[in-house]
């Protein structure tokens, strides 16, 4: 069953900080060009201390809110998508709300988070708000600043994320060919130890030392093991996505995935063969953004015309957990 909407904003934001590979050779003692040949990354950018999560996600969502034209009329809910949070409490979406000059509205905002899928998880419930009459519009946002919880002595984590936040903002439509068509999900929590963050919640505590929080602070992740547990989910939410939406995969205009690395991009156009250019490829200047590449590549789209009313793309990705998800959206 389609839940009808459309989108009529977006947005999204880069900070100011480009990093380059060839910066992370010198600062690692590798030879030039030794990043860029291993990883697929060109450049990145990173977040300065005046960039917060939720100021860099405010500047996305008023490009949005801008774009969508709702003038005076607020937004009926606020989603954040984040795959970390500013902080624990509150909710990055009451930050964002208060930055955007809401702070006294009364409009409802929470958090969804399932790490890298969390702008997926979030755009999925607002769409169901929609369809059930509950909102007429919507404001949905991720930003994540990866760079946070990096090992400056790991060249491996260090090489492949980026910073940034995107937005987007829907309103229901009396076109009921427009909006999200189907979403097939799964998560497998035995690989959950495969990508983790320990610090941060109620798992490590002041008590246990400085040095256990500092050690928990920095993302740990088995690469291979996450790209060999999403590259066998992948093909599952795909076929189940379509299923749901009744179109074949030819009929997919556009791919909006994860960029989870320079191989899962690859990945993932081996599987939209023979016409792979159908999926968006940013990862070489931005990295992997968590939780903000998703909406970043659908807004790039939007940018640039890739994507257009009419066309039916598919957001797909991988996150932490593991979990895997597929959405088919008719633009």
């Amino acid at each position: 069953m389609i839940s009808a909407f459309r989108i009529a904003g977006w947005g999204s934001y880069l900070p100011r900080t480009t990093l380059l590979s060839s910066d992370l050779d010198a600062r690692h003692g590798n030879a030039p060009g030794w990043t860029e040949r291993e990883f697929g990354i060109v450049s990145r950018h990173v977040a300065q201390a005046d960039e917060t999560t939720s100021m860099m996600a405010a500047e996305a969502a008023r490009q949005a809110l801008d774009r969508a034209g709702w003038g005076v009329q607020l937004p009926d809910a606020i989603i954040g998508g984040c795959g970390v949070m500013e902080q624990p409490i509150p909710s990055t979406a009451a930050l964002v709300q208060d930055r955007l000059g809401f702070g006294k509205s009364g409009v409802p905002c929470f958090d969804v988070n399932q790490t890298c899928l969390s702008f997926v998880a979030a755009l999925d419930i607002a769409a169901l708000g929609i369809s059930t009459g509950r909102w007429r519009r919507a404001l949905i946002f991720a930003s994540d600043i990866a760079s946070a919880g990096l090992d400056p002595a790991n060249p491996k984590t260090r090489s492949i994320f980026g910073d940034g936040a995107a937005a987007i903002a829907i309103e229901a439509c009396v076109d009921q060919a427009s909006g999200m068509l189907s979403v097939a999900s799964v998560t497998n929590g035995a690989h959950h130890s495969l990508a983790q963050l320990r610090s941060g919640g109620t798992r490590l505590r002041v008590n246990e030392g400085y040095d256990a929080l500092i050690a928990g602070s920095y993302f740990e992740m088995d690469a291979f093991g996450i790209f060999k547990a999403a590259a066998k989910a992948l093909p599952g939410v795909i076929e189940q996505a379509l299923d749901d939406a009744g179109v074949n995969r030819e009929q997919i205009d556009c791919v909006i995935c994860h960029q989870a690395s320079a191989p899962g991009v690859e990945h993932v156009r081996r599987l939209f063969e023979p016409t792979p250019d159908r999926v968006i490829n940013i990862f070489p200047r931005t990295g992997n953004q968590i939780a903000a590449s998703i909406p970043t590549v659908l807004a790039h789209a939007l940018e640039t015309g890739a994507v257009r009313p009419g066309s039916t793309i598919m957001l797909l990705g991988t996150a932490a957990g593991i979990s895997a998800t597929a959405m088919v959206i008719r633009i």
